[in-house]
């Protein structure tokens, strides 16, 4: 496959894992929001140098249990069930309250950028979430794993990640007046999201079954 579709591939996955309400698009959002463009866009920066390096992380880590058969097959197994029960939670047993945010306290540019590297830090989800992605992506012979490859979907990531960060911090308005009826929509939204990982994950099952 070619380094561009690779590139699109990991831009498109990226702005799925971003596209639920979360700490780094909310903070991201409000941050452009009191303090200016500039400095959401600072955050966003930092957010994204993690990124990169947990989707690196991610990918060298699939590229190593791509060569043990046995291991994909106990985790594909393992993560089909907890994809499973996450679209239960979120489509029949999650709640529409919204959380209340924390009011963002730090002001300069640089604690912007340091705050985007400690909350993207600290938020662990990608790993696992793109280790399973890059997996799937090869069983289906969309991408191999040599350098070039893994550079291009780690740029496609990390641009997917800066482009829904982007689109909070510019469509916020909209999205705050209406924070109470499409918090639940969003619960609709990430569990058809894991609904379709879960149907794709059998897929792969049963084809290894058979």
């Amino acid at each position: 496959m070619s380094i561009t579709f690779i590139f699109f591939l990991g831009l498109i996955i990226a702005l799925i894992g971003v596209v639920p309400p979360g700490l780094l698009n909310m903070t991201a959002a409000k941050i452009s929001l009191k303090e200016g463009h500039v400095r959401g866009i600072v955050f966003s920066v930092g957010v994204c140098v993690i990124v990169v390096i947990q989707t690196y992380a991610a990918a060298i880590f699939a590229r190593y249990l791509s060569k043990h058969i046995e291991v994909i097959d106990v985790l594909q197994r393992v993560a089909f069930v907890l994809f499973v029960l996450i679209t239960i939670y979120f489509l029949l047993i999650a709640k529409s309250q919204p959380k209340k945010q924390i009011e963002p306290k730090i002001r300069s540019k640089h604690s912007r950028f340091f705050q985007g590297l400690f909350l993207s830090g600290i938020n662990v989800f990608p790993i696992p979430y793109q280790a399973y992605m890059t997996i799937t992506l090869a069983s289906f012979g969309w991408m191999s794993f040599d350098q070039i490859n893994i550079i291009s979907y780690v740029a496609g990531a990390a641009m997917g990640t800066f482009v829904m960060l982007y689109v909070y911090m510019f469509f916020f308005d909209k999205i705050k007046g209406k924070h109470f009826t499409s918090q639940k929509n969003m619960n609709y939204v990430i569990g058809g999201v894991t609904g379709v990982i879960s149907v794709i994950t059998l897929v792969n099952i049963i084809k290894d079954l058979l």
